[in-house]
C-alpha cells in the first residue's frame, strides 16, 4: 500500500482496556495462567524501557505481553508470579506464539529470565509473500483489515520499567500482542493462495 493511501484509511479500533488484564498478585497469575493455557495460539510481544547511548544495553524485557482472542495479559517483569507463568506458557511446545519482530523478544527472554520460548511465529517474515523486506504490524493491518494501526513513536519509546504504566502505554502494549493474535487469525482463514 503506498504510504498516502494508508494515511486515508480508517483507525484500527484496538482492544478495549476493559480487556486487558494486568498481572500484578497470585489471584492475577493463576487467572492468567488458566485462559492462556486454554489457547491454541496467543498474541505475543515484550517491550523494553529504550536506551540512548551509545553502547548501552537494553536491561528488558520489562514488559511482556500475551493476548487470547477475548483478553491481553500484560506481566510486568519484577512483579513475583509473572515469571512462572511466563515460563509455563511460552515453553508450552502446544501452544503457538505469534507475534511480529519477535527474534530480540526471545533473546531477551532468554538472557533476563532464562525463558526458552518455543513454538514462536514471527508474522514478520511469515506474511512476507515472496516480497524481501519483512513486514511490520502497520502494513499487515492495512493488508488485511484495510484499517490504519497507530503506532505512536511517543509511546514506544516511553520508560517501560516504570512500576505505574500509564493508559496509554497499557493500551499500545495490549493491542501489539492482540492485533498480531487478531492477523494471524484472519491469515490462517484465507484459502491458500
Amino acid at each position: 500500500m503506498i504510504p498516502d493511501q494508508e494515511a486515508l484509511l480508517p483507525p484500527y479500533p484496538g482492544i478495549s482496556l476493559a480487556a486487558v488484564r494486568m498481572v500484578k498478585s497470585d489471584k492475577d497469575a493463576t487467572d492468567a495462567l488458566v485462559a492462556l493455557l486454554a489457547s491454541d495460539v496467543l498474541g505475543f510481544d515484550t517491550e523494553s524501557k529504550p536506551t540512548f547511548l551509545k553502547g548501552e544495553v537494553s536491561t528488558g524485557p520489562h514488559l511482556v505481553q500475551l493476548a487470547t482472542d477475548e483478553a491481553a495479559y500484560l506481566f510486568q517483569i519484577g512483579a513475583a508470579p509473572a515469571v512462572e507463568v511466563l515460563k509455563a506458557v511460552l515453553e508450552s511446545a502446544v501452544i503457538l506464539k505469534v507475534g511480529f519482530g519477535l527474534s530480540d523478544d526471545v533473546k531477551r527472554l532468554r538472557a533476563k529470565l532464562g525463558i526458552d520460548a518455543a513454538n514462536v511465529l514471527d508474522l514478520s517474515t511469515a506474511l512476507r509473500k515472496g516480497e524481501r523486506n519483512t513486514l511490520g504490524a502497520k502494513t499487515a493491518v492495512a493488508r488485511f483489515f484495510g484499517q490504519k494501526l497507530q503506532k505512536s513513536k511517543k509511546i514506544t519509546t516511553t520508560n517501560w520499567a516504570l512500576p505505574r504504566l500509564s493508559e496509554k502505554q497499557i493500551l499500545y502494549a495490549a493491542d501489539d500482542a492482540h492485533v498480531a493474535l487478531r492477523i494471524y487469525r484472519h491469515w490462517r482463514s484465507l484459502p491458500a493462495s
